[in-house]
């Protein structure tokens, strides 16, 4: 009995493997062993890209580095383990069902057992206080579990092998740092969220490689800056925006480890005065070298001066052009930040101290007198309306009458211009620091077709082509992200209200400011300061979409067939885009287009025709989108979209069930989290609430699920069909070049062969005339025989046979 005990025991010794080690970590029984959990985290992570400041700007103080982050505990494995003692079932002497083993060593198990191994559900103690509660496959954690640490630091969630890997969260014990999100071989690995305090004030949600925050992410400091874009190597690397919200500034563009380099663009924020014409921000949007402006650049100073020229280090320097808040422009060289030469331009339409901080010296004898007109504008030294072009149609001697007469007619309702330009800049916008803006194209288009101009024989298409410069590039002419200032605003109004009241007001007398008064009361006043969709919420939520769909917009723009020919986009452009993309269905049908292109625009068609010759500026295309959204995504779509959002949403809440009640990914941008918003089945407290979480869902189901894809798929297309086109041309040049090399053989072997046959020919012909020669030659022979030459010499002696005789002659 004795030795088949002693035998039990060692068969049930043996019976407990040890496991495989996992890769990324040292077999030891303590387990104990320190590992950072975040190298080089944010020891000068937020001021290395301090903010670049103007010479006028007061210097932007830099955060303190943010502590090393303690270090945290590995998750230990299991090692070389000899029971030391048993209490449970065995089955044929193996541990089975539920037991208790304790280990040399001190280390314990408590769980399940499986054919002598721990398998199943179980709590596995090391001696030093480091415990695993899960699941065991065969001696090794698996599937899902648990690690405490004896100074508090928790893990939860999934396990392969002995270590992390999956999705799980982890709690330090020691410092306020918790990690929630993806994880391969013990490394946070994938999309996942590092809460650096307590207050989840600090914070980076985004992409990790092998515990480093690389790819796309948004990291938020304590002091409340933020910053949103790609990483490399636990820094600022790519393209990203930065938002230094104690220093009221804010960077979008190129950045190279930590440091501003490449093209970006940099705006100052500062407190805006009431009643101001502009937003009183500075704006730089060009070039940047090691954090300075350097290279070609555009800076737009809060007064609504622009500088547009070179920079070298942070200085205006080299050849450039800047336009003074009045409207003036000066165009020449530049040095140190100032200007080398003085500009033409009046006294009296800038201080001298504004003039000295753009100028070397302070004499004005050379200043010069522009267009003639002795005084300044009376709406102010701020503002002076570009107006030239229409000037110029007028008799030298009426231009100053002209001008006064239209500036009293602005000047009369400049209060409400200021409000309606105030609203249309910000519409479709995200709050702002100084909640400011400047009127974009887009948004000037808006006001134009509130306004109905289009509606007066003239498209917003040829509306651009008037107002644009003959300096302007072609593919600006129409682009909706030039901002308009305020004089601008102004002076584009006048030249269309030119355009379209000219012929009814040409009468003798000032008629420019009566075209200027029929245009604010028939248009603007009546109509202006409409939302552009059906609330403004809608329209923040749809400017989320811009930026694709401009690239789309772009890329099946064909040339105008009017001067200056720049690339516009037809409404017959359009179906065909639709049709290309498949999205033509039931409910969105070709003559259902018709109707969406052609509802808001003029008499655009009649019984029998429609006009598809009709240009579409970026606004109306947008737009048209919009409406084809709610026709295109039905009711069966929308729960569709909502069924498999709701099993995404329960597959994640599966694996982080028990973890924490912290979400894996904080806001990463306020579209996106719109975005979100639209999935979750809410309640709406009112019809209007119920009706706009429609439309957001249908729009978003259409541009995210179907436009966007159609048109990657199509870029696809195109692009493998030019792939297709190259190495075609390719085999094509292949083949001519094998085709001329072959018929080169071919000609080369005829030849060979032409000369072989005339060498032939003409052996027969000299061999016909040689047989002729000899038929002609041997009758004679034969009657004539030839004459006997003479010998020369001795005579031949010839011997006769012996035994004959001679004969004698």
């Amino acid at each position: 009995m004795a030795k088949d005990k002693k035998k039990n025991g060692k068969k049930a010794e043996k019976s407990v493997r040890p496991p495989i080690p996992a890769q990324d970590t040292i077999a030891e029984s303590s387990s104990t062993k320190l590992t950072d959990l975040q190298t080089l985290m944010n020891g000068v992570e937020e001021t290395q890209a301090n903010p670049v400041i103007t010479d006028k700007e007061p210097e932007v103080v830099e955060e303190p580095p943010v502590q090393d982050v303690p270090q945290y505990y590995e998750e230990p494995i299991l090692t070389q383990v000899i029971v030391k003692s048993y209490e449970g079932e065995k089955v044929h002497g193996l541990y089975e069902g539920e037991g208790f083993a304790y280990f040399e060593g001190g280390n314990t198990y408590k769980g399940m057992f499986s054919e002598g191994l721990m398998h199943g559900q179980g709590t596995y103690t090391w001696t030093d206080g480091v415990k695993y509660e899960g699941t065991f496959v065969k001696n090794v954690q698996m599937f899902n579990g648990r690690y405490t640490w004896n100074d508090g630091s928790i893990y939860e969630g999934s396990i392969k092998n002995g270590v992390r890997h999956g999705f799980g969260f982890f709690r330090s014990g020691t410092c306020p740092v918790s990690y929630i999100g993806y994880w391969c071989k013990g490394k946070r690995h994938g999309k996942g969220t590092m809460y650096y305090d307590q207050e989840h004030t600090s914070w980076y949600s985004g992409d990790w490689v092998n515990n480093v925050k690389e790819g796309w992410g948004m990291r938020c400091y304590k002091s409340g800056n933020i910053y949103e874009g790609q990483w490399e190597k636990n820094v600022r690397h790519g393209k990203g925006r930065m938002r230094w919200l104690t220093a009221n500034q804010e960077y979008m563009g190129q950045w190279v480890y930590g440091i501003q380099h490449g093209y970006g663009t940099h705006i100052w924020f500062l407190k805006r005065m009431p009643g101001s014409q502009y937003p009183l921000r500075n704006e730089y949007i060009g070039d940047f070298v090691n954090g300075e402006r350097h290279g070609h650049g555009k800076f737009v100073y809060a007064s609504g001066a622009v500088y547009d020229g070179e920079w070298v280090c942070n200085k205006k320097h080299g050849k450039g052009k800047f336009v003074f808040k009045n409207g003036h422009v000066y165009e020449g060289e530049f040095t140190d930040d100032h200007i080398v030469e003085y500009p033409a331009f009046q006294v009296d339409a800038m201080s001298a101290k504004e003039l000295n901080a753009i100028c070397t010296g302070s004499n004005f004898e050379n200043i010069a007198i522009i267009n003639g007109l002795e005084n300044t504008s009376i709406l102010g030294s701020d503002i002076e309306l570009d107006i030239s072009s229409l000037l110029d149609l007028l008799p030298r001697e009426e231009r100053h009458e002209e001008l006064k007469q239209v500036e009293f007619a602005v000047l009369r309702h400049i209060t409400e211009l200021r409000r309606i330009y105030t609203f249309y800049s910000g519409l479709g916008c995200y709050h702002s620091l100084d909640n400011t803006f400047l009127m974009t194209k887009l948004q000037f288009w808006r006001f134009l077709k509130d306004c109905q101009f289009h509606h007066s024989n003239i498209t917003l298409a040829e509306m651009d082509r008037i107002l644009s410069g003959d300096k302007t590039p072609l593919e600006e002419i129409h682009c909706p992200h030039e901002t308009l200032l305020f004089r601008t605003f102004l002076s584009y109004l006048i030249r269309l209200a030119f355009h379209i009241y000219h012929e009814g007001h040409k009468e003798k007398g000032p008629y420019l400011h009566k075209c200027f008064l029929e245009m604010m009361s028939r248009n603007v006043i009546p109509t202006a300061c409409c939302v552009l969709f059906s609330e403004e919420r809608c329209t923040v939520f749809a400017m989320s979409y811009i930026d694709e769909c401009w690239e789309i917009y772009r890329a099946f723009c064909r040339p105008s067939t009017r001067p200056p020919f720049e690339p516009t986009m037809k409404m017959r452009h359009f179906l065909w885009m639709l049709n290309d993309f498949k999205l033509l269905s039931k409910q969105l049908t070709a003559s259902k287009l018709v109707e969406i292109l052609v509802k808001d625009g003029p008499s655009l068609h009649d019984s029998s025709s429609t006009n598809l010759e009709l240009e579409l500026v970026f606004l109306e295309f947008v737009e048209a989108l919009l409406d084809c959204a709610l026709v295109y995504v039905t009711s069966d779509m929308i729960k569709e979209q909502v069924a498999r959002d709701n099993r995404k949403r329960s597959r994640i809440e599966r694996l982080s069930k028990g973890t924490t009640n912290m979400s894996l990914y904080p806001e990463y941008s306020l579209s996106q989290v719109k975005l979100m918003q639209t999935n979750e089945p809410k309640e709406a407290k009112t019809e209007q609430d119920e009706e706009f979480s429609l439309w957001l869902c249908r729009v978003q189901i259409f541009f995210t699920t179907k436009f966007f894809t159609a048109y990657h798929h199509e870029k696809l297309v195109r692009e493998k069909i030019k792939e297709n086109k190259i190495q075609d041309a390719e085999l094509a040049e292949l083949r001519k070049i094998k085709d001329e090399e072959l018929a080169k053989l071919i000609a080369g072997r005829e030849a060979e062969e032409a000369k072989r046959q005339e060498a032939a020919a003409a052996e027969k012909t000299f061999d016909s005339k040689d047989a002729d020669f000899k038929e002609l030659e041997e009758p004679v022979t034969q009657f004539v025989p030839p004459p006997e030459a003479p010998t020369v010499g001795p005579p031949v002696v010839t011997k006769v046979p012996a035994g004959k005789k001679r004969k004698k002659k």
